[in-house]
Formats: C-alpha cells, sequence, structure tokens
C-alpha cells in the first residue's frame, strides 16, 4: 500500500529526525537519490547539459547538491537563481566547487546583467538535456510568479526532460489544486513519504512518473495516512474467497433496483459487473426485467418492487432509474448496506440518506457531486479531495467521487482512498453503471463500503485496461474483463 502525508506531518516527522542526525544530513540523503534518479533518466550523464531551476527553500538545496554530484560525474551544470539572495549558500558553494556555473541575473545581480540574463536562461534550458524544478517546496501555494512560470513554460517546450524535486512546483501539495501556472514533470522524485498531490487530479497529472526515495522517514510517521493508495496484494486481501461450506446465500445475495423503460440498459450493465462481484446471486428489481432476463438468466427477476424482492445483503440504487424515486425511498428504508448511484443520488431524500444507520455507499460522478454540493463541476474537479470529504460529510456515507483518481472518503474521516489503475477509455456511457453492480456484490459478500468502493475501483479500473488494451471498448467489454482483472490480483 501506498501512503501520503500532509504537509505538517512531513514536516513534523523531518524535524524529529534531523534532531538525530548530523545537520545537513536528511537534505544530502534526499541530493543523493535526486542525484541517482536524473543519472537513470539521462542514461550517460558525462557530457550531458543540466539547468537547475532553484529557488529560496530546501527544495532548491536539494537541487543544488543533486546539481554538484552530477557535475563531478562530467554533467555541464547551470543553476538559475531565481532569488539569488536567498539560495541555499552551502549547495551553491558544492554546485561551484565541482565545476557548476550560475547563470542568468543570479550570476550577476547588476541591472543590465539580469536584463541580457533572460535570454542567456532561456538558451540554457532550450539546450539542456535535463532540467531540474527546485522552485518551489511543498509548503508552496498557488501558481507560480511570472518569472518562475515563464522559466517553467521554456522547459515544457523544449527537448529536455523535466524533474521535479519533491512535488512540481505550483501544484497544492495537501490537496492536488493547481490555482495557476505550475511546472510539468516527467518525473518527480519525492522524499520520505508520498505528498496527497501526487495522487490526485489535477496535481497528479503535473508529476509525471513518481519516484519514492527513502531518507529514514518512515519511523517517524503517523500511522494513520493522509491518503491510501491500494495495491495488488491490498486489494487480493479484501476479496471475498468462498469456502467449502459456502452457498449461494452464505455468499450474499445482492440487490439491483435500476433501469426504467427509458434506459432499460443501465440495468443489465448493473447487473452484469454485480454477477462478477461476488456475491452469490443477484436479483433484479425494475421495469427491465426482460431486458436483464435475456442477458443474464441467472438473474432473480421481479417486479414487486425492492420490499417485496426477497431477502439481500445489499442494494443497489438508480442506475438509469428516470424520474422514479418509488424504489430509491422504498431501498433507503432499509437495514442492509446501499449503494446509490446516477439517478438515485438526484432522487434520493439528503434527510433520509443521512437517519440511515446501515452503511451507504454514495457514487458520484463530478457533476453529480457538484449538483448534491451547490456548486460548479469545475470546483470539484479543482479540488477533488476537498469535496470527497465534504460531501462524506454532509451525507454521512461514504463516499466513491469517481474519476480520473477516483477518491473513497468515509463520513468518520480517517484516510481517504484514491485509485488510479483505470484507463481514459474508461469514460464511455455505462462503465459507471458496471461499476456499481460491481461494488454492491461487494458489500452483499460482507466487506465494509470503504473497501468494497476502493477494491471495486481497482478491479474495475484494471478491466477495463485489459477491456480497451489501447482501443475503444464498450461498458460490456469491461464487465466481461473483470474476471481476468480479478485472477490478476488474486494471483
Amino acid at each position: 500500500m501506498r501512503t501520503a502525508y500532509s504537509v505538517e506531518t512531513v514536516r513534523t516527522a523531518e524535524r524529529a529526525l534531523m534532531a538525530r542526525l548530523p545537520e545537513g544530513a536528511l537534505m544530502q540523503r534526499a541530493a543523493a537519490g535526486l542525484a541517482a534518479a536524473c543519472a537513470e533518466l539521462l542514461g550517460r550523464v558525462y557530457g550531458s547539459r543540466v539547468v537547475l531551476l532553484v529557488g529560496s527553500g530546501d527544495n532548491g538545496g536539494d537541487a543544488l547538491y543533486a546539481g554538484a554530484r552530477l557535475a563531478r560525474r562530467g554533467a555541464g551544470v547551470a543553476a538559475v537563481l531565481l532569488a539569488p539572495e536567498r539560495a541555499h549558500a552551502e549547495g551553491l558553494a558544492a554546485l561551484l566547487r565541482a565545476g557548476g556555473r550560475v547563470v542568468g541575473a543570479g550570476a550577476d545581480r547588476s541591472a543590465g546583467a539580469a536584463a541580457a540574463g533572460v535570454g542567456a536562461v532561456e538558451e540554457a534550458v532550450l539546450r539542456a538535456d535535463l532540467v531540474v524544478d527546485g522552485i518551489v517546496g511543498i509548503g508552496g501555494k498557488g501558481g507560480l510568479r511570472p518569472e518562475a512560470a515563464r522559466l517553467a513554460a521554456c522547459a515544457t517546450e523544449s527537448r529536455a526532460a523535466v524533474v521535479a524535486v519533491d512535488l512540481p512546483s505550483g501544484v497544492d501539495a495537501d490537496t492536488g489544486e493547481v490555482r495557476g501556472d505550475a511546472v510539468r514533470a516527467d518525473l518527480t522524485v519525492t522524499f520520505g513519504t508520498h505528498k496527497p498531490g501526487l495522487l490526485i487530479d489535477p496535481a497528479r497529472e503535473y508529476a509525471g512518473s513518481v519516484r519514492l526515495v527513502d531518507i529514514g522517514l518512515r519511523g517517524e510517521l503517523p500511522d494513520e495516512p493522509e491518503l491510501e493508495a491500494l495495491q495488488h496484494a491490498d486489494v487480493a486481501r479484501l476479496l471475498p474467497l468462498p469456502a467449502a461450506e459456502s452457498d449461494k446465500y452464505r455468499r450474499g445475495v445482492v440487490g439491483i433496483a435500476a433501469g426504467s423503460a427509458r434506459y432499460p440498459g443501465a440495468a443489465v450493465l448493473a447487473v452484469s459487473g454485480a454477477l462478477r462481484g461476488g456475491a452469490g446471486a443477484v436479483r433484479y428489481v425494475g421495469p427491465a426485467g426482460d431486458a436483464v432476463i435475456s442477458r443474464f438468466p441467472e438473474t432473480l427477476v421481479s417486479d414487486q418492487g425492492p420490499k417485496h424482492a426477497g431477502r439481500v445483503q445489499a442494494w443497489v440504487v438508480g442506475p438509469g432509474a428516470g424520474d422514479d424515486a418509488s424504489a430509491v425511498g422504498e431501498v433507503l428504508s432499509s437495514d442492509v448496506p446501499v449503494l446509490i448511484d446516477a439517478d438515485g443520488l438526484r432522487l434520493a431524500d439528503a434527510d433520509a440518506v443521512r437517519a440511515r444507520t446501515a452503511p451507504t455507499l454514495m457514487t458520484p460522478h463530478a457533476g453529480e457531486a457538484a449538483a448534491l454540493l451547490g456548486v460548479s463541476r469545475e470546483t470539484v474537479e479543482g479540488a477533488r479531495l476537498t469535496w470527497a470529504r465534504e460531501l462524506a460529510s454532509r451525507y454521512g456515507a461514504t463516499v466513491l467521487l469517481k474519476g480520473s483518481t477516483t477518491l473513497v472518503a468515509d463520513a468518520r474521516g480517517g484516510a481517504v482512498r484514491v485509485n488510479a489503475t483505470g484507463t481514459p477509455w474508461l469514460a464511455t456511457a455505462g462503465s459507471g453503471d458496471v461499476l456499481s453492480g460491481l461494488a454492491g456484490s461487494l458489500l452483499a459478500a460482507g466487506l465494509s463500503a470503504r473497501d468494497a468502493g476502493s477494491a471495486a475501483a481497482y478491479l474495475h479500473g484494471l478491466a477495463g485496461r485489459y477491456a480497451a488494451d489501447g482501443a475503444p471498448a464498450g461498458a460490456h467489454d469491461v464487465a466481461e474483463a473483470i474476471p481476468a482483472a480479478w485472477r490478476d490480483v488474486r494471483d
């Protein structure tokens, strides 16, 4: 499992560790890891051209010390000091001793040299093989200042690989927000632990590949992280496995209240996900029974409403429901776990959701979450972590916020789960219906709302990759790929 911690937690841990280490030892560990990552990316260090974009904080010091290590291996290293008077003095001295140089306004403080230095800096960046972003540290808020933004844009336009120190400058380490210009990195080398912004969009797309360098911080961090990202082994431990004495009822029965005369396909797709989610049986309730039974004859179909459908261990309600609120109300009044999706989110009474004592899992995309919160879709997409937590708190439910990085937040707090196994090809009609059925089946099999949502998002993302394999895929293809994803995780 990958974990991420807030800036405040990381800084507290760093202070505790530095108190036991010789002065400067922690920065040297970071610089050594950064230099190794840069060398690996370059392939051939000797003769390569490296430009360091150096701010006033410790990230600038990391960049300078790493630059010194590369210079000693024969790289031509040039540092651009964005705040010359506040550059890390010891790191700069180490770079100069190793044969590095300073270019731009930081090389000469006269007004004429500063004006002339603009062209020299841009030329150095454009000719570089590697640009190291050490402009702003993890405490930075808001976008880059104009000079830094200009250099970041120049690095993007160049042929150079861009390596960010700890996180790309201009992104928010705690929330993943990007409030202005920011560096777009090919590789981010982060120290000690992941920061939430490296795992959550929109910031995640600015980070490129992420490499974690161990600097000895793990023992200083608390047990409860800010963010968790499950991996194969974690999901494998969650997935239900039938025992020798299992029957279909012991494995759990999931009820699907979905579909309408206008949207029968939503019911079919939700059932397709549920059948592959580990429950022993699927009960379908709604007007699309003929479509469901013709595609999946193993489904137990009823048209008498959720209260008369028979016993279930969990309900999925809402996909393709149209404007029929009666099924939503019946399901919310049940005493079993409930997943609410799509039209169900719009039709559900907020007070009824908050009054529930059994677990509730809500699965909105950004637009649906925005409608529930009374804000714009762009607002939710720009601060996904903040609004996933807010929605969970307002409704007293577990919230699975769908998107390029799916977030699972619990009303009781604790670490938010983030999932990035998906593919852009999953942005297709009906994909969310499959996810709802899959997660509902895991709820019926006994998983908590948090675990069911997290495991379902993980499997769904993998299934999307398998189904697409670099080409367009439909939601039914995703459902059919779930067993392959399940086997991959288990094996």
